[in-house]
């Protein structure tokens, strides 16, 4: 149901460039946010390029901290750095920040939301929510189904994630590659620290004293935060996959209570903007190639996990697109929810010394 907005809104998206900053535009336009203006923010070596909007082309300006007066909500995609030095001022200036990179996800204070599972964690930001990690988001829905009917115990993740989680020149890289080795020419690596053509690199991010990588932790914490479960064991291996969009996740849960294949699909299938897919004697299944371009997340291939007593294991797959609502669409319904509810900044909390924002 469309929400109704009491005024037109002035909005800027920061990294408006890149593929997810080009996506919220576009989300924008397809939801139809009601827009007072749109404002194109990045640095200042892409400020003067136009990005096509709604048929017409906008200029891009540089996103400083005077960018940010009038505006209402600022969408951020422009990595952590920025982030992290441009969001308080975006603040300070009058404007609510829904941030896309991983700068303040765990931060005290700073609601880490999910559109479908966690909306109220909205109320009573400080000026910045923060947008979870794109593996995070499509998983964090399926889970909290399951925590909400059988409890969670344990949960195992392996992802399989598409290059344009990256970003555009590991999109073009894995272009270049394919074209080389139909040519029987060499594949040259400069994104990723292999080849990723035809080879899946389990290395995403650095990697941490732990041995994992940094986005592998990601997922472990963000989904605690998420789910409002501090102590939920989970595990993960993230691997970069040879796949232009969507990222894939094979799953195993152990829940505290038995639950049937056939009940999690019910479960599952009670999630707004979640669908499943799943009768493998058809080979029905989720597939990148159907979530790209789509803003759902599909589930299949669900069935018992006989490494756990009891019936209280589950193993399931699943599939979302990563630039959609992996971080673009859930970022714009989160604006939509600060609207409805009236949890935008009021006039009245504009242009002070922090704006409220995190230090």
């Amino acid at each position: 149901m469309p929400i109704a907005y009491s005024r037109p809104l002035t909005v800027a998206v920061v990294g408006a460039t890149g593929v997810v900053g080009r996506t919220m535009i576009t989300v924008l336009g397809e939801r139809r946010f009601p827009l007072a203006d749109l404002r194109l923010l990045a640095s200042g070596r892409s400020a003067g390029t136009s990005v096509p909007v709604s048929g017409r082309s906008v200029e891009v300006v540089e996103a400083t901290p005077e960018a940010f007066d009038g505006v209402d909500i600022a969408l951020f995609s422009a990595g952590a750095e920025v982030s992290r030095e441009l969001a308080p001022q975006a603040v300070a200036h009058g404007a609510t920040v829904i941030d896309n990179s991983n700068a303040w996800r765990m931060e005290a204070g700073v609601p880490l939301v999910v559109s479908q599972v966690n909306p109220d964690d909205l109320a009573g930001h400080e000026g910045i929510v923060a947008n979870p990690n794109c593996s995070t988001m499509q998983l964090v829905p399926l889970l909290a189904a399951l925590r909400d009917a059988v409890g969670l115990e344990r949960v195992i993740v392996d992802t399989y994630q598409a290059v344009s989680g990256t970003g555009a020149e590991a999109i073009a890289e894995l272009e270049t590659q394919v074209r080389a080795h139909a040519a029987g020419a060499p594949k040259v690596a400069s994104v990723y620290p292999h080849p990723i053509a035809f080879n899946p690199i389990p290395e995403i991010d650095v990697f941490l004293d732990n041995g994992y990588s940094r986005e592998e932790w990601k997922v472990l914490t963000e989904s605690r935060k998420i789910l409002h479960l501090p102590d939920l064991r989970l595990s993960c291996t993230a691997v970069r996959v040879p796949v232009f969009i969507g990222h894939s996740e094979a799953v195993h849960v152990e829940t505290r209570r038995e639950v049937t294949p056939e009940r999690a699909r019910e479960l599952f299938a009670s999630v707004p903007g979640v669908i499943v897919r799943d009768d493998p004697a058809a080979h029905v299944y989720p597939l990148a190639t159907d979530a790209a371009g789509r803003d759902e997340v599909f589930v299949g291939r669900v069935r018992r996990d006989p490494s756990v007593p009891d019936g209280r294991g589950l193993a399931f797959w699943c599939v979302s697109d990563n630039v959609r609502k992996g971080a673009a669409t859930n970022a714009v319904e989160l604006a939509e929810l600060l609207v409805a509810r009236g949890w935008v900044l009021p006039a009245s909390r504009r242009g002070g010394p922090t704006g409220g924002g995190p230090g």
